[in-house]
């Protein structure tokens, strides 16, 4: 069955991802008060139907991954537990056709890969990588975010174009994708100067949802249209001195105006102390955490590449 193969690729150095899926979801209010936002049905390319996380976690397998740990709130832990790791009761697996009694004995081979993580309190994105520390130890890993999906434009997952990166310059690689000026309030933006005109940048600086006149000041990049930026795509490989920063950032209890641990003050610390590749994928990120683009994304995702 087309999709069902999950593939080891021994050469790569970057073993495990880790996916953060702990938020509350108040975007997507009051559907999230009974179905976690992660949890979300999307139609793939195949035309099936399956919670976002299960794509995530597919992009991550396509890349090469073989180890994932999903960071949920310790009382959801079950339900993503049951989700990935329980079988279907042995009177529902006779109802399912047998396509996808095939389907079901690949959740669960998928669910031998992947380790439940939690975050005891909403602190929030940096803090939920941070509670990944233990799990990935001192390896490098590719970090996703828990409610963007991808798609890509060519036969490498845009998970694998960024590991193929990473494999090549041996740093961290941050995806990149081009975004105007009145899209920056919703995401973070690099600077730097290209190594390979429009897909390597040397990356110089790192903001969260900088203001468009502090971006026209500080985040302009050589070549790019005017109050055109790169904004960071959802996919990351890091090394493991980032939890160091995100340490060193909830012990002094610096958080943002919302209160909450952010990731990307630490990974502009991280580029300044071991420098860090941005990538420009070649591929679609689709945002499933806001009711238009979520709404969009069922239209898209379910066409992409075909």
């Amino acid at each position: 069955m087309q999709g069902l193969k999950l593939t080891i690729h021994a050469e790569r150095k970057v073993r495990k991802a880790v996916i953060p899926a702990a938020g509350f979801g108040t975007r997507l209010f009051p559907a999230t008060k009974v179905v976690k936002k992660e949890l979300f049905p999307i139609i793939d390319k195949d035309g099936r139907a399956k919670p976002v996380i299960l794509a995530i976690v597919e992009e991550a397998i396509s890349a090469g991954i073989e180890e994932i740990g999903i960071v949920v709130q310790t009382g959801d832990r079950a339900l993503f537990e049951e989700f990935f790791k329980a079988p279907p009761s042995a009177e529902l697996f006779n109802k399912l056709s047998p396509q996808n009694q095939e389907y079901s004995q690949y959740l669960q081979d998928l669910g031998s890969r992947i380790t439940i993580l939690t975050q005891d309190k909403p602190e929030g994105y940096g803090d939920a990588v941070f509670c990944a520390k233990e799990w990935v130890k001192d390896e490098p890993f590719l970090l996703m975010l828990g409610d963007h999906v991808y798609s890509s434009d060519t036969e490498t997952s845009c998970a694998g174009q960024l590991l193929d990166v990473c494999q090549q310059v041996n740093q961290s690689v941050v995806s990149l994708t081009t975004l105007p000026a009145e899209s920056l309030h919703k995401s973070g933006c690099v600077t730097g100067i290209w190594q390979d005109s429009n897909s390597i940048l040397s990356v110089t600086q790192l903001a969260e949802k900088p203001t468009i006149e502090y971006a026209r000041q500080h985040l302009r990049v050589e070549g790019m249209a005017e109050d055109q930026f790169l904004c960071i795509f959802g996919l990351y490989v890091l090394t493991p001195k980032i939890f160091e920063s995100l340490e060193a950032t909830i012990n002094n209890n610096l958080r943002d105006e919302k209160g909450e641990f952010q990731l990307t003050s630490c990974l502009d610390k991280l580029q300044q102390e071991e420098g860090m590749i941005g990538y420009v994928v070649k591929g679609k990120c689709y945002d499933t955490g806001l009711p238009d683009p979520y709404r969009q994304t069922m239209i898209d995702f379910r066409n992409a590449g075909q």
